[in-house]
């Protein structure tokens, strides 16, 4: 296996929100780019959250998987909806919640810079806050009759990935995870982080699927949480993709972070669909034991 150890001096966006439920504001929202969903607002703390809900065809109860977005780089008031996502597991058999973590879309609450600056060590503080938020989603997602709260996924894309660790090893709910490059951009510039996520892997029970690109910034981020999935004999398996170039220009720091981007996503549709299958039951289960075997060397 081969690690990308370029390092990151970048500033780490992340973001998690405590969300406490109320009874959501509902609009449904149909686009020429993807299937029809819900805009849900629900409360986290005093603070009203923007999110999309996708569903698929039929009354279910279905399981659930919750998607956790990355940073958008200043573009944190744009409504990103993530209709690829949606139709990928709605297809799969999924509901899928979209949350507009606090400071990002129609959400309230202060936006990342405002919170963390270039103070590194505020950043966890900031995390650990929108990983409440994403907690507090299940409340949420117990209101919406079609689905099954006992089967819920939580998955995300770097910054998101990150958070999908934190609230995966904060909680019990949480019946599979899949982080996608969490990390790769700022493992190597903030210490902070990296015992966050460190602990994070040392607590986590929750059966997760790491994904990575080879030429990302760094798989430290993931192989280094791999290693402690193995020693303490928790459920994973991880992927290193080959390097991967976005054929459209997209803002990300390194190429091959964009391949869990809408460009890259028939590269790993089948082993997210896969792998969410084997714990939530939604699809035909992958029954081979692929844990830790780096498709890049398979």
């Amino acid at each position: 296996m081969r690690n990308a150890n370029t390092m990151m001096r970048g500033r780490s966006q992340f973001l998690l929100a405590v969300f406490f439920c109320i009874a959501p504001a509902v609009a449904d929202v149909q686009s020429e780019a993807g299937p029809a969903y819900s805009e849900v607002f629900y409360l986290s703390g005093n603070l009203r959250i923007q999110a999309y809900l996708y569903k698929p065809d039929g009354d279910g109860p279905f399981p659930v998987v919750i998607y956790n977005h990355g940073s958008r780089d200043g573009r944190e008031a744009a409504s990103v909806p993530f209709q690829y996502i949606g139709k990928m597991l709605t297809r799969a058999g999924y509901v899928v919640l979209v949350p507009e973590r606090r400071g990002y879309g129609k959400s309230d609450g202060s936006m990342w810079r405002q919170d963390v600056g270039n103070d590194p060590s505020s950043l966890i503080t900031r995390l650990q806050a929108e990983a409440d938020d994403v907690l507090a989603a299940i409340d949420y997602l117990r209101t919406v009759p079609s689905t099954d709260t006992n089967r819920i996924g939580i998955m995300g894309w770097s910054f998101g990935g990150i958070i999908t660790m934190l609230a995966a090893s904060r909680s019990a709910a949480f019946v599979v995870a899949v982080d996608q490059a969490g990390g790769a951009l700022t493992w190597d510039g903030n210490a902070y982080l990296r015992r966050a996520l460190v602990g994070a892997a040392e607590k986590s029970v929750t059966p997760t699927l790491f994904m990575v690109a080879m030429n990302d910034r760094t798989t430290l981020s993931i192989t280094t949480l791999v290693e402690i999935f193995k020693t303490r004999d928790v459920p994973h398996r991880m992927i290193i993709y080959e390097p991967f170039t976005p054929a459209q220009r997209i803002r990300v720091a390194a190429p091959g972070h964009a391949l869990f981007s809408e460009q890259g996503a028939s590269v790993w549709e089948s082993d997210l669909v896969q792998f969410l299958g084997r714990y939530l039951g939604a699809t035909v289960s992958d029954k081979r034991d692929g844990a830790a075997a780096p498709k890049a060397q398979q």
